[in-house]
């Protein structure tokens, strides 16, 4: 049996093959965001981020932003009326679309089984219409890969070449600890009204959470957490440590293997406890040094982004297979669909 990725990056690896190349500036970004948002053309909104003398001060800077983000925005003047127009329904259809999900259990690759709640069809295309029409041109926190226009596992995988130390971590059930008071304060926060954000929350979330199935949880993950992954970021910009985040996976890697691996990760815990979440430091730490098999999204990133090699190995065997009329573990349909991940790690990774 040829080695599967886990399923959700199997789905996203398979997107990234067939859209591979379809990328946009961060200028272009910024444009949609404000525009979508309702900011106001020909002005500009400055940013900084302030330099801090020392990490607690950093740190105590992130958490009062944390703390004044809780407190939720008061909401902005678009409203019901303008969400059904840029959705392209009706507001009646909006307000009456019917929440029914479908639960099933699916197995986990190491282990456990995954709830999965399936949308309904009318409820799902509601939702692809969120997606699409809303949610993809806003803009996450550059850190975050998973899910997200112009990444894949690939370039998930990049910052965390030929260093010393490799950490991954992992958010424990990241999508239903999501609550649906974040995702209802994120879309005040961008300037929908009280009533239009209740409704996009109504539709996005299912038992008090992003649920892990719907077409909008992915990116609304992303979008929300903009702040974890922008006090993360910044922690381990502090201490010279690349990070990035698909999905629920985080990887911190170093060029020095000397760093205070424990005190990162402690630091990490407690950002990310400040945030709504909890770590799976138990079964799901991983600390990889130079002399070990470095592992980032299923690639290898020792010397530079590949697949496995047992996987390579069997990819080739299977194309023998084929070729020569043999049994193989793989159709033909699926081959392509491992040569078209194989060549998107190459053409990827040499941008």
């Amino acid at each position: 049996m040829m080695p599967a990725l886990p399923w959700r990056r199997q789905m996203q690896a398979q997107a990234d093959a067939s859209s591979a190349g379809s990328h946009r500036t961060g200028s272009e970004r910024v444009q949609d965001s404000q525009s979508w948002q309702g900011g106001n053309a020909g002005t500009s909104d400055f940013r900084f981020v302030p330099a801090f003398s020392s990490f607690s001060k950093m740190f105590g800077f992130f958490k009062k932003l944390a703390s004044k983000a809780a407190q939720g925005p008061a909401g902005g003047n678009l409203g019901a009326e303008e969400l059904a127009r840029r959705l392209g329904v009706g507001e009646a259809e909006l307000r009456g679309v019917a929440i029914e999900y479908h639960q099933f259990q699916l197995k986990k690759r190491t282990g456990g089984t995954r709830t999965i709640s399936a949308p309904g069809e009318p409820l799902k295309a509601m939702q692809r219409r969120i997606l699409h029409r809303l949610l993809r041109r806003l803009s996450a926190h550059e850190s975050a890969t998973g899910f997200e226009r112009g990444h894949s596992i690939v370039s998930n995988a990049l910052p965390h070449v030929r260093k010393d130390v490799v950490i991954k971590l992992d958010l424990k059930d990241f999508f239903t600890s999501t609550p649906a008071a974040r995702v209802d304060a994120y879309f005040r926060k961008i300037g929908w009204n009280v009533d239009a954000a209740a409704l996009l929350t109504r539709i996005c979330t299912y038992d008090g959470a992003l649920p892990q199935g719907a077409p909008t949880s992915p990116r609304l993950s992303n979008l929300v957490n903009h702040l974890l992954d922008a006090r993360i970021a910044a922690l381990a910009k502090s201490r010279d440590v690349s990070y990035s985040r698909y999905a629920d996976d985080m990887t911190f890697s170093s060029a020095a293997a000397s760093r205070r691996i424990n005190d990162l990760i402690t630091m990490v815990k407690i950002i990310v406890q400040d945030q709504g979440y909890s770590l799976h430091t138990a079964k799901k730490l991983r600390i990889a040094r130079r002399a070990d098999r470095q592992i980032v999204t299923g690639l290898v990133v020792n010397e530079k982004v590949n697949l496995p090699r047992r996987t390579r190995r069997r990819l080739r065997a299977v194309e023998h297979h084929l070729k020569t009329g043999k049994p193989a573990t793989l159709t033909p349909k699926q081959l392509e669909g491992w040569r078209a991940l194989r060549s998107m790690i190459v053409s990827q990774s040499s941008v």
